[in-house]
């Protein structure tokens, strides 16, 4: 079965489960989303939701963050991984945005991935979640649902990345990225993968055999 055809099977089975997938991560603004995708890199969204919840009650904008003791927020923050760098770049993405984006989070990839602690996975999900921007961001979930299914043979986000665009119309880039998370977490986890509770997995073996 060509990939085309895989993909095609994928999202029909994405778009009766999860319909309107809602987004992980609590967030109030482009800021908050912005410190939010931040802090779950390495942590997971559960854990974040609840970092945060402490956190933006300290300091939900970047005036009232830059103004927070980057000892402070490693306090709040500690639960996260690498909790000691995201606290100092929250702090300097904060200072930076008053400086030069008048206090805005900016939409473009290049000014997002300018910004301390932002790579290219996080600035994708705050354009595509933040902005409405299509883009594809790779987590571990999609890289490993994207390799299971066929759908790509990518070693590395990037490749896999490259992949999925080519074989997914544009306008479903935004929903299909939550989709895979969502399915990916309920029935397709890394550790105790079960066929009999993986439809898509299911129905790509009985085709394919």
């Amino acid at each position: 079965m060509i990939r085309k055809e895989k993909a095609f099977i994928v999202k029909a089975i994405l778009d009766e489960l999860f319909p309107s997938p809602p987004i992980p991560l609590h967030h109030t603004s482009l800021f908050t989303l912005l410190v939010a995708v931040l802090l779950s890199a390495q942590c997971t969204d559960e854990r974040v939701n609840k970092v945060t919840k402490h956190l933006f009650a300290k300091a939900s904008t970047p005036e009232e963050m830059a103004t927070l003791p980057v000892e402070e927020i490693e306090k709040i923050i500690q639960s996260c991984g690498l909790y000691k760098n995201k606290a100092k770049a929250i702090s300097s993405l904060s200072k930076i945005l008053l400086d030069k984006f008048q206090g805005k989070v900016p939409s473009s990839l290049e000014d997002l991935e300018s910004l301390p602690g932002v790579g290219h996975k996080t600035a994708s999900v705050v354009q595509t979640q933040g902005f409405s921007i299509p883009a594809f961001p790779v987590d571990t979930h999609i890289h490993r649902c994207a390799k299971r299914w066929g759908l790509s043979t990518g070693k590395n986000v990037e490749k896999t990345e490259k992949d999925l665009k080519k074989l997914f119309p544009k306008k479903s880039w935004i929903l299909l990225h939550l989709q895979i998370i969502h399915y990916a977490r309920a029935y397709c986890p890394a550790k105790g993968h079960s066929l009999e509770k993986c439809l898509i997995c299911q129905k790509l073996q009985s085709i394919t055999n």
